[in-house]
């Protein structure tokens, strides 16, 4: 398998990791049957793929599998901005989609033990047209049998529709919103356009939020723990009547 170097990951502050360790658990009660999950925002910049990265740290840290696909082929800064480097000019997504490789060229392990990536491949001006083949589905299918988890680092779904083309395929659907920026009709009109997909959305990770109160984390953990576990409460406290 070919190898890749992430030579400039980011510190993680306490508040930070534990929000990623308490995602990690959360994404568990979604059910076994829950594999492949596409992580997507409202806007560009809201922290999307620096948390679908570190989520992909964090659950290889816990021992899982772990595969994330950045399908980005726009405009993806992934590699640029974590420095990441191999042997030769990684072969991607794009090239795979267009026929041009097969699954186990575009696979790189990565220096993170569990940790494994398939890159954007070269930027393409008509994604759609990839994105619309047989080849998605059966790349996500073959991922799904050879890790416990796969991460789809998705382009935002307010700016161009790919995410709603990928979210066909995968198991479910996170946003990541950043904290007091974007307008509930915006954040409702993007979740409809998921919707309209038939993928489940797991739920928001409220993402920049500041930790310098008391009040600050606990409406952190509120809104959180709103998003993703109230089903499972609700049916662990219904099976316990």
């Amino acid at each position: 398998m070919k190898l890749a170097d992430i030579t400039e990951l980011p510190k993680m502050d306490y508040p930070c990791t534990e929000a990623l360790n308490t995602l990690c658990t959360n994404l568990s009660f979604s059910g076994f049957n829950v594999k492949s999950v596409m992580m997507t925002s409202c806007r560009a910049g809201e922290g999307k793929s620096f948390l679908t990265l570190n989520l992909m740290r964090a659950l290889a840290g816990l021992g899982k599998s772990v595969v994330m696909i950045d399908a980005d082929m726009r405009r993806s800064m992934l590699i640029s901005r974590y420095g990441i480097r191999t042997a030769h000019k990684p072969m991607g997504l794009a090239q795979y989609l267009a026929s041009q490789c097969e699954c186990e060229d575009v696979l790189y392990q990565t220096n993170i033990s569990n940790a494994h990536m398939i890159f954007h491949g070269h930027e393409v001006a008509n994604t759609l047209a990839l994105l619309n083949t047989p080849r998605l589905p059966q790349l996500i299918q073959y991922l799904e049998r050879n890790f416990d988890i796969v991460l789809i680092d998705s382009p935002p779904i307010g700016l161009i529709i790919d995410s709603a083309e990928i979210a066909k395929y995968v198991d479910g659907t996170v946003f990541v919103v950043t904290n007091n920026t974007i307008a509930r009709r915006e954040l409702l009109e993007a979740k409809n356009q998921i919707a309209k997909t038939g993928c489940p959305i797991l739920g928001v990770v409220l993402n920049k939020v500041t930790f310098d109160t008391h009040s600050a984390k606990k409406h952190y953990y509120r809104t959180y723990y709103s998003h993703y576990s109230s089903g499972y409460y609700e049916k662990k406290s219904a099976a316990n009547e």
